[in-house]
């Protein structure tokens, strides 16, 4: 078993961020720690909110972490603010050595912000060249390029901008695509194109799945194309299974909560 490292935020109906990628970690028989960078007022309907932390708490969680529990890997996903981002950089600068995920997560599928807009250019400059793997949707990486990002040919036109910032991988995520849902993987060699169809489903927090699926993988020592295949396979089953725990979106099923549900009522059975 693995320690893999998730820096990000909180969504308190634990569909997406922080929540979501300790499920994810846990269903890859991992175990996850986490760095809070923000907590938000949010729930099944949409963000109302988001309150970033201080850089220090960031980084006084990251340090607590490091100098106690070796760890395989690690995936950022709302950074929240370009001070946490400034800080967050310069401590990974210093400490890691191992696969680093970057999902830059700046919008929420509800359409609010949850990253400074002037804070982009450091998330170009700083945080991107220290990726062993970055995992943009279509609308993330329109932005991080300033162009246009909708059609198969333009992810191809992303991903060659975006890996000149630095990253080992660029995975360009399509579930955004008019007719498919299909991504794009980039080595800075290859175009590597892994197919798949669209589930017409209400629901948010695959981004977070999908780069803290391919973080865990990475870090049980699967290499980038093979850890993205997994991945893109764990996000289409957990869709398949999922929750409906208030009055808006539906959650992933991250869990198999009936191989759970059934160890337990049959330790309740043995017990009577």
């Amino acid at each position: 078993m693995k320690s893999i490292l998730t820096i990000a935020g909180l969504d308190p109906a634990g569909g997406a961020g922080i929540l979501a990628d300790l499920k994810t970690i846990a269903a890859h028989g991992n175990h996850g720690v986490a760095v809070l960078t923000a907590t938000t007022a949010q729930n099944t309907v949409g963000v109302k909110s988001f309150f970033p932390l201080t850089p220090e708490a960031v980084c006084q969680q990251l340090d607590a972490l490091h100098e106690d529990i070796p760890l395989a890997a690690a995936k950022t996903g709302m950074v929240g603010t370009g001070e946490i981002a400034e800080a967050v950089c310069d401590w990974l600068h210093r400490h890691w050595l191992t696969p680093l995920v970057v999902d830059p997560v700046l919008v929420a599928s509800s359409g609010h912000l949850l990253f400074e807009p002037e804070a982009i250019d450091t998330m170009r400059k700083k945080l991107l060249p220290l990726a062993t793997i970055i995992t943009p949707n279509l609308p993330e990486a329109a932005t991080l390029t300033g162009r246009t990002v909708e059609t198969q040919s333009q992810m191809e036109e992303a991903a060659l901008r975006l890996y000149d910032l630095g990253p080992k991988y660029i995975l360009v995520k399509g579930g955004h695509l008019s007719e498919s849902a299909t991504d794009l993987l980039y080595d800075g060699k290859t175009f590597q194109w892994f197919e798949g169809t669209r589930l017409e489903v209400n629901t948010h927090g695959t981004g977070c799945t999908m780069s803290a699926a391919i973080a865990t993988l990475m870090g049980s020592g699967y290499e980038a194309p093979e850890a993205v295949a997994r991945a893109k396979a764990f996000v289409r089953t957990a869709m398949g299974r999922m929750l409906k725990v208030g009055k808006g979106k539906m959650l992933l099923g991250h869990l198999p909560l009936d191989d759970l549900r059934q160890k337990v009522m049959e330790l309740k059975g043995d017990d009577t």
